[in-house]
């Protein structure tokens, strides 16, 4: 229906994460009504995205210095560390303005049926933070999907022998929903987290 060029500027664009048909097609149209020099700005990004970004050399985050500016920053605390498992999830933390220690970026979860095994994830380098750090506590902010479940049940394993605190974020009701919305198991961990007022 569109010209070849057309055409593959769609099924590149349906590579990305989120990105359907429509979506790549919309975002085609965009491009293509676009100025120049706004192209030339989107793909000057992309490059220097490719070029200059990388994980820090301690938590894994992405960065574009190293150590990154959270690893460096002298008024974080040393002794509590956030275990995530995507950059993402760092971000979404940090959003929140409640926490301000060090972080440990997994990059994903275990999923066996996407063949990712604990060798895939940063769970060495976590260890050897352990063994070589201060933390007096570990939390584990890791999504309560079933690759999640695994993930932070793998985890427990491994860290309760470093006898530290270890901690998970409480589950439970969002802010502002309503409870007859909330499904069987998200209303059974909100009971299992209350706690007292």
């Amino acid at each position: 229906m569109y010209a070849e060029t057309f055409n593959n500027l769609i099924e590149e664009l349906k590579k990305m994460p989120g990105i359907g048909p429509k979506s790549a097609q919309r975002l085609a149209f965009y491009v293509l009504q676009s100025s120049g020099r706004d192209i030339d700005r989107l793909i000057e990004a992309l490059k220097a995205a490719k070029e200059r970004l990388k994980h820090c050399s301690v938590c894994y985050n992405i960065t574009d210095v190293n150590p990154c500016k959270i690893c460096a920053d002298p008024g974080r605390s040393s002794e509590q560390l956030c275990v995530v498992g995507e950059p993402k999830d760092l971000i979404a933390i940090e959003r929140s303005r409640e926490y301000n220690g060090k972080y440990h970026v997994l990059g994903g979860l275990i999923s066996p049926l996407d063949g990712v095994g604990p060798d895939n994830l940063r769970i060495r380098e976590l260890m050897r933070r352990l063994r070589d750090g201060k933390f007096s506590e570990i939390i584990l902010a890791i999504s309560p999907t079933t690759e999640g479940e695994a993930t932070s049940f793998y985890l427990s394993r491994l860290i309760k022998p470093f006898k530290l605190k270890l901690t998970r974020l409480a589950y439970g009701l969002p802010i502002g929903a309503d409870m007859d919305y909330a499904d069987e198991a998200t209303l059974s961990k909100a009971f299992q987290g209350r706690r007292d007022i």
